[in-house]
């Protein structure tokens, strides 16, 4: 059995967890308007909105992870690696199988019938989309956005086994060690520079051979880049000296920030023209590496905002802690439904994008909020607890939410 010490819930990481979510929302309404491809498209699609999701692109993610990997370290330090293991196997697979079964069905069928190869209805579309041996030009079944909680649970399994273990650890020798790192007077230059050393080596050596693809089985790059992250926050969850160099350091994140956020537009928006003119080749690879540091600093930079402006309880967040997970679920096959109808509407883009993610926002919060913590077998496909009676208890259910 699991005997950590005691340690004050992160309201804060609470909040960015929320706040992370609440941006993938809006990136993937963005994707409904970029050059990019995704699974439908705007009339008005346009590279406009482009230099923000590439703002945004290097660490929505990341920031996910690594939140999840400290809310990981709580729930062993918690449970044990054991009974971890079986709660989220529950937690986060029954979701996965009813996201992939349901939810996720709408966006495969819209997907083919804007590209014209299918044009029947999503009853005739959804037992072929169920089939296995389908022949469409996409995977179906498939999770689309849902990989996160796949890859998640696959972490989460890997990572049980040697939770105790590592928790152990960290209060021993590792804590010994963060101190040595974090403590000194460079302990705020090595909060931000250290974790982006792993991903330097992963661009070098694995992102080249491995594109990302969210298959799980052949992603090598994408798991090196998203374990790493979910490893350092389980491993400084609880570590004190790390956050207190993140504290320090929120000056210089701040401004690197800004400075490398600024420089990496200006080499965005020439990215085509460098990237295929061989002269330029002294600027292409530096700028690769300073998108990773400026992935991991602006992390960084958010989790000290976070620890300054966050870390305290409200009904609010204790509401949200548990909705957001539901409107996550939820989020992507809306935007897709809503994109297709309005987009033919022959709204301008303005009032279109309005309502797509107006209309993405207000269903997640109505079908959680009407229909799913309601309704009691749905709470468990959309990894909710069954409902409790008493306000502590939902306090409980809504703290235990990965």
């Amino acid at each position: 059995m699991p005997h950590a010490p005691a340690f004050p819930r992160r309201y804060d990481l609470d909040w960015l967890r929320i706040i992370a979510f609440g941006l993938l929302i809006l990136y993937h309404s963005g994707m409904f308007y970029v050059t990019w491809g995704w699974h439908v498209k705007s009339v008005h699609a346009g590279p406009e909105a482009e230099w923000a999701m590439l703002l945004l692109n290097p660490w929505r993610l990341s920031l996910l992870f690594f939140i999840s990997g400290v809310a990981l370290r709580f729930a062993a330090d918690k449970l044990g690696g054991g009974k971890l293991a079986r709660e989220r196997s529950v937690r986060l697979g029954l979701p996965i199988l009813f996201g992939m079964a349901i939810v996720v069905a709408p966006q495969s069928w819209l997907q083919l019938v804007e590209s014209g190869e299918f044009s029947g209805s999503f009853w005739a579309f959804w037992p072929q989309y169920l089939d296995f041996n389908s022949d469409f030009s996409i995977t179906t079944p498939t999770w689309n956005h849902l990989w996160y909680i796949v890859y998640l649970l696959a972490y989460t399994l890997l990572l049980a086994p040697f939770a105790g273990r590592i928790s152990r650890l960290m209060r021993g020798p590792g804590a010994r060690v963060t101190q040595a790192l974090f403590a000194s007077k460079w302990g705020p230059a090595t909060a931000l520079a250290l974790p982006v050393l792993p991903h330097i080596l992963y661009r070098l050596t694995l992102d080249p051979y491995f594109p990302t693809t969210h298959d799980l089985t052949n992603d090598w790059a994408n798991h090196a880049h998203s374990l790493t992250m979910l490893m350092l926050g389980f491993v400084l969850a609880k570590d004190a000296h790390f956050w207190s160099a993140i504290r320090r350091a929120l000056p210089a994140a701040i401004a690197l920030v800004l400075i490398l956020g600024i420089g990496l537009s200006a080499t965005w928006a020439q990215w085509e023209a460098l990237s295929t003119s061989g002269e330029w080749d002294w600027i292409i690879w530096p700028a690769r590496m300073a998108r990773l540091a400026y992935a991991w600093i602006a992390i960084a930079a958010l989790l000290g905002l976070a620890q300054r402006f966050l870390n305290r309880p409200s009904r609010a967040l204790t509401y949200m802690t548990e909705a957001i997970f539901p409107w996550y679920i939820l989020h992507q096959t809306l935007t897709v439904m809503l994109g297709y109808w309005l987009t033919r509407q022959g709204l301008p883009v303005g009032l279109e994008a309005v309502l797509v993610i107006g209309g993405t926002f207000a269903g997640c919060a109505l079908l959680h909020e009407l229909v799913i913590r309601r309704v009691g077998f749905l709470r468990p496909l959309f990894g909710l607890k069954p409902a409790s009676p008493s306000g502590a208890a939902r306090k409980a259910n809504a703290a235990g939410t990965v």
